[in-house]
């Protein structure tokens, strides 16, 4: 077998040379492209030949799955379940990056996950429109390779395709964290560090959900922050959206003002809206009224056991926080002074 080399800009992939390589990887054949880390040696998942293939150039037992690498972070709910929110924080803040991160798979069995922090990697990846698995592209044991060049000392003649995209910027390992139950499990320290992880796998998040993110979920935040800050809870993060939130939008100013009366710093704030993004890595989501909460999840089911009306945590009471939206001065003090003895209890609940 000769063993094709295409070179590509790492920087600026030429689309058509992508969808060459990513024709080969998908067809079967086997081909070694970089990452930031390494170069890594892609398969087509669900070809059973490529795959076998694949653990016989690399010398590699067949009792050691090969990791799936992934092109965006949605996929990761195509190939893992059971995903606590504390494995979204991770993958908002390292992905794509050096992790590998393992997971309870669909089948029940544990599955390794990669979103490599390289173009070119990705490009490949999304162009192929399979599911790629993706080891070094060394024999089992050997260095991994940082060049094309390594690669082709090893692998020339026994892969279909190196794509030459220069050298890579790490040249270490990505960090590989089981994270499928806490506390998570580091099985090969890489280039991200251990106890990062660990801190992230510790802490939680609360999101206060309201209507427009510009009054009732402002004061909660700022006010749980105070309260956690109080009990030296550093490791409690707080959010807030709004369902019908306008994107960029300031507070009120009632809200503000109320809120740097209570000697808070308040940064510049800017509503957001309600995503799928912000429901997943949250472990506590509080409502301001029912309507909110059914909102949540009506776009969002797998929310359930983590939404409530901030009420009903608090009090058990099933009671909604009436808007003060364009109304006085006096009722965004009530409201605001209600949100704060509820926020103290949460608080001391979630601590």
């Amino acid at each position: 077998m000769k063993t094709q080399i295409i070179k590509i800009d790492p920087i600026n992939p030429d689309s058509d040379k992508i969808k060459d390589a990513a024709l080969v990887l998908a067809s079967g054949g086997l081909v070694a492209f970089p990452t930031e880390t390494v170069y890594g040696l892609g398969a087509n998942m669900q070809d059973e030949k490529a795959v076998a293939r694949l653990y016989e150039v690399k010398k590699r037992p067949k009792d050691r799955p090969f990791s799936i690498h992934i092109a965006r972070k949605e996929e990761i709910e195509n190939f893992a379940a059971d995903i606590a929110p504390f494995v979204w924080r991770i993958v908002d803040r390292f992905l794509p990056g050096p992790l590998t991160l393992v997971l309870k798979g669909k089948d029940g069995q544990k599955v390794g996950l990669r979103m490599p922090n390289n173009r070119l990697a990705l490009s490949l990846i999304l162009e192929a429109k399979v599911a790629v698995v993706a080891p070094s592209a060394n024999i089992s044991g050997n260095p991994p390779p940082k060049n094309a060049e390594d690669v082709l000392k090893e692998l020339d003649g026994k892969i279909e395709l190196v794509v030459d995209g220069g050298p890579v910027e790490l040249g270490i390992a990505s960090t590989v964290a089981d994270v499928s139950s806490i506390p998570i499990d580091i099985l090969r320290q890489g280039a991200i560090n251990r106890e990062v992880l660990e801190a992230i796998s510790k802490s939680k998040e609360v999101l206060f959900v309201c209507t427009g993110n510009s009054c009732r979920s402002v004061m909660a935040k700022y006010l749980l922050e105070k309260e956690l800050g109080l009990l030296n809870k550093n490791n409690i993060f707080v959010s807030s959206c709004g369902v019908s939130a306008i994107e960029g939008m300031s507070a009120t100013p009632f809200t503000l003002n109320l809120i740097r009366a209570e000697g808070i710093e308040i940064k510049k704030h800017q509503a957001v809206r309600l995503s799928r993004q912000l429901v997943r890595r949250a472990d506590l989501i509080l409502t301001m009224e029912k309507l909110h909460k059914e909102e949540v999840l009506r776009l969002y089911h797998e929310a359930k056991e983590r939404v409530y009306v901030l009420r009903e945590f608090a009090d058990n009471l099933m009671t909604d926080m009436q808007d003060p939206i364009g109304k006085s001065e006096e009722e965004y003090k009530e409201c605001f002074q209600q949100i704060k003895g509820l926020v103290k209890k949460v608080a001391q609940k979630i601590s």
